[in-house]
């Protein structure tokens, strides 16, 4: 019995490591609809898809880091893609807005903690909610 349970985590394992990032394996509780969709791996990478254009996000991002008290180190966009360095006490944290379609944007939030092995997943799923939040209210405060 406890073989067959060493063979089944050996693959779950497996399996999270070898996607490079598709297994979700937890939602945060931070709310049905705000926490729904937020989706992380076992490497402690945080994702999340918006049904909005890339702006949208890039806008409630950064006006989420800044009240979360993290500085922003680095914003800049290349054809496909929207990166965003910032850094929190010994946190640089790497958030990539990516635009699949027109009205979609996928976040990807890494908080790499002394160096590059050891990830915060809290922090990172934290920023993601939080962004969600202010994205919301945003959308909501429109005409």
């Amino acid at each position: 019995m406890a073989r067959v349970l060493i063979v089944i985590f050996l693959a779950f394992v497996a399996q999270g490591c070898a996607g490079g990032g598709g297994t979700a394996l937890m939602a945060t509780g931070a709310g049905v609809a705000v926490g729904a969709g937020v989706d992380h791996t076992l490497s402690g990478i945080a994702y999340k898809t918006f049904p909005v254009s890339a702006n949208e996000p890039r806008f409630a991002t950064l006006k989420t880091l800044h009240r979360m008290d993290i500085g922003v180190v680095r914003d800049e966009e290349t054809s496909a893609r929207h990166a965003i360095v910032a850094k929190a006490s010994d946190r640089i944290i790497e958030i990539e807005l990516e635009t699949p379609t027109r009205r979609t944007t996928r976040m990807r939030v890494v908080a790499n903690m002394d160096g590059l092995f050891f990830k915060d997943a809290a922090t990172a799923t934290e920023i993601i909610v939080q962004t969600a939040q202010t994205l919301d209210t945003q959308l909501s405060a429109r005409p």
